[in-house]
């Protein structure tokens, strides 16, 4: 829930009812939405939103306030489209890096002429301690911690030293040689696991584990003004 640009609440729903939807409606009195979605939701969500609020559903047709020179948007996950879309919008005229730290890593560059340009995708933490438990004979899964030792002392440490500090490595290398590209830049983390990796960045970064609700909220500023 926004007030004008600021983030006021974020809520988190057990269920994605049309029941649910009705009562944050009830609740909040929302004049505009947006729906992103992945799944196969109910589409009489769409329709009670579409009655009540100035609603947009954010698809590869939807406006958006930077280009993608090199690539087709409908091929860019609605998350990424997201992430660059909130780097433009609170970021303006600047090199963005933004980096998603969920189920993948996502590296989005969009320079400061507002050009998407790509970047990298990469197995996310869970994805990689569930990796190392699924395709080995006795490593067992292992729950993700922020507090981590540089050098393990058991199993269960050795596995997230290689997992989380070995991510963090990647971020940081990423970002050395985006910068040797580049130059100055904003580098932005986001996602689910923003509190496990930031304190094992070498690397100056903004913080911000709800960068992709600013995001939305962008993309719908451009398709509802």
């Amino acid at each position: 829930m926004f007030n004008d640009s600021e983030l006021e609440t974020v809520v988190v729903l057990n269920e994605e009812t049309v029941a649910t939807v009705q009562s944050l409606i009830d609740q909040f009195k929302p004049r505009k939405s947006i729906l992103s979605s992945v799944i196969g939701h109910d589409p009489e969500i769409e329709r009670l939103l579409e009655s009540v609020t100035t609603f947009h559903k954010l698809t590869h047709r939807s406006r958006l306030p930077f280009t993608t020179p090199v690539g087709r948007p409908e091929t860019i996950g609605a998350d990424r489209l997201a992430l660059a879309a909130a780097a433009v919008y609170f970021h303006p005229e600047r090199n963005n890096l933004v980096i998603g730290s969920g189920t993948c890593i996502t590296y989005n560059f969009i320079n400061k002429f507002h050009e998407f340009l790509g970047g990298a995708i990469s197995p996310g933490i869970e994805m990689r301690l569930r990796s190392l438990n699924q395709y080995t004979a006795k490593l067992p899964l292992v729950t993700a911690d922020w507090n981590v030792p540089l050098i393990g002392y058991d199993t269960n440490t050795n596995i997230l030293s290689g997992v989380i500090i070995g991510l963090a490595n990647e971020i940081d290398g990423f970002v050395n040689d985006y910068e040797k590209r580049f130059g100055n830049f904003n580098v932005l983390l986001t996602g689910g696991d923003t509190g496990i990796l930031a304190s094992h960045l070498k690397k100056k970064i903004f913080a911000d584990p709800e960068l992709i609700f600013k995001g939305l909220y962008a993309i719908s500023e451009v398709n509802n003004p």
